[in-house]
């Protein structure tokens, strides 16, 4: 068995990410993956959005993770040539009783150092997008989409040309993985809940040019409308809280995803949805407890040389993924 300097458990995006980072370090490095290949669990079923950071609570991992990964991310996207579209998006006020809720997103997103944020009146937002109906709009210049897979393609590829091998995730299994291994001390894993996102596909073309998000719901961003780069249009991701993974999508709930997307999309057809896909979120708070934070532990946390732990890595990972293995890099360095 060779000698490595570092192992990556799980090839999920943000895996693959760190498993680069550490192997342009110089270190050989190892990536674990206990599925037939890389990112086929979180990583492949979210929604493919390139996130600004508005959401997030100022100074958290979430929010200064994200700012830097938007900005890493593009970057990346343009020196290796994948597929990316910086299409903005509009989080809309479905009604007057919104509006608060809107205006406090434009001023959480320029407290975390957001760039391109422009807050729309009913009729600039219609101007935009005739179908759209709102009270009032945030239009969020930096939000795009990007093709995922080959985004961790070349993040694999990277991680190869600089040593590192794959031999094959957690993400979903962090905590359980984390209790395997003994630290002295009180240090202790987080419990990791599972948070299952349906998604409706549109039967035919989107009337929308720009990804449409509504206010913010407890524990996600509402049922939005998103596109790949082929321009198939998908809503989602609701909240099912579950116990165990499962991906199947219950088609009965697209009475509530109708319900949810006419309040800003009055002629949404009744027919119009397709059962898509589903993807499940580790949480690290439950349905009742405020949404939690990122939360990386490394030797500073629990005292163990060399180890780092990656909990509740939801959204907006995939968008900070390439910040997020900088973070892990710069834990170990600090305890070298």
């Amino acid at each position: 068995m060779p000698d490595f300097g570092a192992i990556v458990v799980g090839a999920g995006v943000v895996g693959l990410a760190i498993g680069r980072a550490l192997a342009r370090t110089g270190r050989e490095t190892l990536i674990l993956e206990a599925a037939e290949a890389f990112g086929t669990e979180t990583s492949s079923r979210n929604s493919e959005v390139i996130h600004a950071g508005i959401y997030y609570p100022k100074d958290s991992l979430k929010a200064r993770l994200c700012v830097e990964g938007n900005r890493r991310l593009y970057q990346f996207c343009r020196e290796r040539g994948v597929a990316h579209k910086q299409c903005c998006k509009l989080i809309v006020a479905a009604n007057a009783t919104e509006r608060a809720a809107i205006e406090a997103l434009a001023r959480s997103g320029a407290a975390n150092g957001v760039d391109g944020l422009r807050m729309l009146e009913a009729r600039e937002a219609k101007a935009l997008e005739p179908e759209l109906s709102c009270e009032l709009a945030l239009l969020s210049a930096s939000t795009g989409i990007l093709d995922s897979h080959a985004f961790m393609l070349a993040l694999l590829g990277e991680a190869e040309d600089h040593g590192a091998a794959l031999v094959n995730s957690t993400g979903l299994s962090a905590s359980r993985v984390a209790e395997t291994i003994e630290i002295s001390g009180a240090w202790r894993p987080p419990v990791t809940r599972y948070a299952k996102g349906n998604y409706f596909a549109l039967r035919g073309r989107s009337p929308f040019t720009r990804l449409i998000y509504p206010a913010p719901q407890a524990h996600g961003l509402g049922v939005h409308l998103t596109f790949d780069l082929a321009g198939q249009a998908r809503f989602g991701p609701d909240v099912e809280w579950i116990e165990t993974i499962d991906y199947a999508v219950d088609p009965r709930r697209c009475a509530g995803f109708i319900e949810a997307i006419r309040r800003y999309w009055p002629a949404a057809p009744e027919d119009g949805l397709l059962p898509a896909y589903s993807g499940v979120r580790p949480k690290l708070a439950g349905p009742q407890a405020p949404a939690a934070d990122f939360r990386i532990d490394g030797p500073e946390a629990h005292g163990a040389p060399g180890l780092v732990h990656l909990f509740g890595i939801e959204s907006p990972g995939l968008t900070a993924a390439l910040a997020i293995a900088d973070e892990v890099v710069r834990k170990l360095a600090a305890a070298e």
